[in-house]
């Protein structure tokens, strides 16, 4: 029996590999954390096994990008909710909002492609972390506040390699 490829990200070497290609890759500030310890605005990268749910993207930037995942065009409205005390914590948002959100729209480009991970989703625990994504890399090289970030080309390079549901591995 083969294994099913998986995305997986080393984090203490910030390389990703899938199907043989090995792609440099940014993470938390602050290094990583098993996700059962992981906490809300720790700027930890969290270790486990997750799978791949959907994508958004900047349609205003970017065509619909190629890949076997299903992607939704990002508004201008749209946010995910990262206050452990909301109703929509760790989902998906329309702004205005009065609970502590994240904007997806953003200027930087860092949210142009998004890919949504099954972190503390089902259900969302509350304080156990939001908005844990793949995402583009912001142009200075920084490090992210938890999610797992790839250069533009390197984002592109990976899409068509995806599946949906695919497992994404956040090891040490």
């Amino acid at each position: 029996m083969t294994d099913k490829v998986s995305l997986t990200i080393q984090a203490a070497r910030g390389e990703a590999e899938l199907g043989g290609l090995v792609l440099p890759c940014r993470i938390g500030k602050e290094g990583c954390v098993d996700q059962s310890a992981g906490r809300e605005g720790d700027a930890k990268t969290p270790l486990g096994e997750y799978h791949l749910r959907f994508g958004l993207y900047r349609a205003d930037r970017l065509p619909t990008p190629k890949s076997s995942l299903t992607f939704w065009p990002i508004e201008t409205n749209d946010g995910w909710c990262d206050d452990p005390d909301g109703d929509a914590y760790n989902r998906f948002i329309r702004l205005p909002s009065t609970a502590s959100h994240e904007a997806l729209w953003r200027e930087d480009g860092a949210y142009d492609i998004i890919l949504v991970i099954s972190h503390n989703d089902s259900p969302p625990e509350p304080h156990k972390g939001s908005a844990i994504f793949l995402h583009i890399a912001q142009p200075d090289d920084r490090q992210t506040l938890g999610c797992v970030a790839f250069a533009p080309d390197d984002m592109v390079a990976m899409l068509p390699l995806l599946t949906p549901d695919m497992a994404v591995r956040i090891i040490r």
